[in-house]
């Protein structure tokens, strides 16, 4: 929702802050594997409750995570491996978070938050998916008020402020919710007549 709303309105301020650093050379597949090995880090801060560290890394991966469209895009750098790579290092990073908060639920003895992690997977997994196989259909979907942005945002905020379960929970309604967004608007799509004529003239 925060992205699809801003957009790339920023990416001239971004820009400019990394030419000042780098120049133009710029590499925005460096950016998305820094946002991944600054996950890794949280993930294993997490693990070792080293929480205000862990918060900071995962901010730190989300800023990566926006310097690497942005460069992509200023230098005229998109292409179709990197908008892959992109796309599998954030599922990666986004289960990788998860895996290390179920670990520590686990390595506390806490059954109930166990589950309440695993279900949190399971939705932050289908909302991508289900927007990939929209977008296979010719369906652009990318409503949802949990998108990639949101969870990050939340994530830090439980994990530097001790709010965990609340944004857990927080997070699995929305989620599934987005889920379920995302599925009754490409139901609805596809219901459309100009949709199914679109699709068969396609076939």
């Amino acid at each position: 929702m925060i992205g699809s709303r801003i957009g790339h309105r920023f990416d001239p301020y971004i820009y400019n802050l990394i030419r000042r650093l780098l120049g133009d050379r710029g590499n925005p597949n460096l950016f998305t594997l820094l946002g991944l090995f600054s996950t890794v880090l949280a993930s294993y801060l997490i693990v070792r409750e080293y929480w205000l560290t862990a918060g900071l890394a995962i901010i730190l991966s989300g800023i990566f995570d926006i310097f690497d469209g942005a460069i992509a895009r200023r230098l005229g750098k998109v292409t179709t491996f990197g908008g892959f790579l992109d796309s599998v290092v954030d599922r990666y990073s986004d289960l990788l978070l998860l895996l290390s908060i179920l670990i520590f639920y686990l390595n506390s003895g806490e059954p109930s938050l166990v589950i309440l992690t695993s279900f949190v997977s399971l939705g932050t997994a289908l909302v991508p998916y289900v927007r990939a196989r929209a977008e296979a259909a010719n369906i652009p979907c990318t409503i949802g008020l949990m998108e990639r942005a949101e969870r990050i945002i939340l994530l830090s905020a439980g994990v530097l402020f001790g709010w965990m379960e609340p944004v857990l929970w927080i997070l699995v309604i929305l989620t599934h919710f987005t889920v379920l967004q995302r599925v009754y608007y490409v139901w609805k799509k596809l219901k459309s007549p100009s949709s199914n004529q679109t699709l068969s003239q396609k076939s």
